[in-house]
């Protein structure tokens, strides 16, 4: 047991404790039913929620993730439903800065004005840019929505959807949409089913897939 008190016994160095814990994940993480790059994507969710069993709630498929690494090979946009989200994704490994809609012009008051979420309408701001994009979705279940009602209209089709909200109101809900979406009209995407999600795991995935964008990984 290491110390509670000073001098405490802990590793510093930062190639040995991202080391140590791909290690870790690789020995108490199921992996085997994800090809090469959807391993190293549930791997970094893994390492960011800290729970092996996350794994389990994860739908990441090859051809989903191959879409979104070739997506930022080819320097995509990458659109963010919060600022949070935004915020959690890495400019070293991006090929382009990515973009959030939530504080645009004009998106606070269409929202009241229609009675909707600000996510919402700031989903709607997608529209123009969609087409090949990596949209991610990690706070708002509405935003997600709103996203596959656009889907279903005829909206140009990212590259990758990313669709991680969480919460008690309609996370999985809307999740189970867009795993019915993906499957039936295939929609690359990936996400955690159920209630767990957030920004910091939906930016743990497209940073994971920046990384292979660039031919860094983790996991053998």
């Amino acid at each position: 047991m290491s110390r509670l008190e000073p001098p405490f016994d802990y590793l510093v160095n930062p190639t040995a404790i991202e080391r140590l814990s791909f290690e870790t994940i690789r020995a108490e993480t199921d992996l085997a039913r994800f090809g090469p790059m959807g391993a190293e994507v549930v791997s970094r969710l893994v390492h960011t929620a800290g729970d092996p069993g996350i794994a389990d709630a994860v739908s990441a498929d090859e051809h989903s993730v191959v879409s979104g690494v070739d997506a930022l090979v080819n320097e995509a946009a990458v659109l963010c439903d919060v600022e949070m989200l935004r915020s959690g994704l890495s400019r070293r490994h991006l090929p382009v800065e990515p973009e959030c809609c939530l504080d645009g012009d004009g998106v606070a008051q269409r929202a009241r004005e229609r009675g909707i979420t600000r996510t919402m309408a700031a989903v709607d701001d997608w529209l123009p840019r969609l087409d090949g994009t990596i949209a991610v979705v990690g706070n708002a279940p509405t935003a997600l929505y709103r996203l596959l009602e656009h889907l279903y209209a005829g909206a140009a089709r990212p590259a990758l959807v990313v669709g991680m909200p969480c919460g008690f109101v309609g996370a999985a809900e809307s999740k189970a949409a867009l795993a019915h979406f993906a499957e039936h009209y295939r929609q690359p995407a990936v996400w955690i089913e159920g209630r767990r999600g957030g920004s910091a795991l939906a930016a743990a995935a497209v940073n994971a897939m920046a990384r292979l964008s660039r031919g860094e990984g983790n996991v053998a």
